[in-house]
């Protein structure tokens, strides 16, 4: 079960003042996490996972730091992580890992996850800074796997939710969340150097390298773009009945997570799939469809 974003920002402390430094940064969150939907018990945890998430990936993508300064960093980063129940270094994010460490003890949070984040955001910054994207749709996916899926794993284990068939829930809708996110960003991501089109779907609607780089909303690009984002929402689709596994109001919570994704989706039709000119976004009457549609799932 993924997280909902903050409107609220982390204020880590890093251990140096690189430009990759995310207290500097300002954020836009769409969704508030930890609402007041969540269990108030879980609300701590929950925004500690979200913390160091959210920090790792300020580190591997904002700022102007060089490549080798953001692995060095998520390097340092990582280290943190295996050493945070040791008394902290000073200046080596304890506003990040002191919290982290407490939701770790006290719920048993597994490590591997937090590592699979690390992973993928490391992935990130290789893949730019080689100007790289991804041959295939299974490559897309698997890097899906590390930065998305564990974040809903870990929601679950807070939740007491175990079985395999509500795992695999979890992480269609995880994934379906990156790839809304990827489909709406074409426009901001293509210019920043960041390609998430499979190589071998942009050959199968024949879309050459040369037009999506230069943003060129062609026929064969919507048409990739609408496959792109219609695979996103059999994904979604085949995840949402975990809404009924969740107990509570965290249930509810996530209902909202759906049906935030299936709007995006849905103005990113209205707008003919043209995300390579277009960015979609939610407004109000968007908001109150979608508290509508998860009152009916």
């Amino acid at each position: 079960m993924p997280p909902n974003p903050t409107s609220s920002r982390p204020v880590p402390s890093p251990a140096t003042s690189r430009p990759s430094d995310p207290a500097a940064i300002d954020h836009y969150e769409n969704f508030p996490v930890a609402s007041f939907l969540c269990p108030t018990h879980l609300r701590q945890p929950i925004a500690a996972i979200y913390h160091f998430a959210r920090t790792a990936d300020d580190i591997a993508d904002e700022g102007t730091a060089s490549a080798a300064e953001r692995l060095a960093d998520l390097h340092t980063y990582r280290m943190a992580l295996a050493c945070m129940h040791t008394p902290p270094v000073e200046g080596h994010w304890p506003a990040v890992f002191r919290p982290l460490a407490a939701a770790v003890l006290t719920h048993d949070l597994p490590l591997s996850l937090l590592h699979d984040l690390l992973d993928a955001f490391e992935q990130d910054v290789k893949k730019t800074d080689h100007a790289q994207g991804y041959a295939t749709e299974a490559e897309l996916r698997d890097y899906c796997r590390r930065s998305a899926n564990p974040v809903g794993r870990l929601l679950l284990h807070l939740y007491g939710v175990s079985d395999p068939q509500a795992l695999l829930r979890s992480d269609a809708i995880c994934t379906a969340l990156q790839l809304i996110n990827f489909w709406q960003d074409l426009s901001v991501d293509i210019p920043r150097g960041r390609y998430y089109l499979p190589t071998d779907w942009c050959v199968r609607f024949a879309v050459p390298a040369s037009d999506w780089q230069t943003l060129q909303q062609t026929e064969n690009a919507t048409k990739l773009i609408a496959a792109c984002a219609h695979h996103a929402r059999a994904s979604m689709a085949f995840g949402s009945a975990l809404v009924h596994q969740v107990p509570g109001r965290a249930g509810w919570e996530l209902r909202l997570v759906v049906q935030g994704g299936l709007r995006i989706l849905d103005r990113i039709a209205a707008l003919n799939y043209a995300t390579l000119t277009s960015r979609p976004t939610l407004g109000k009457w968007d908001y109150a469809v979608m508290v509508w549609r998860a009152l009916w799932m």
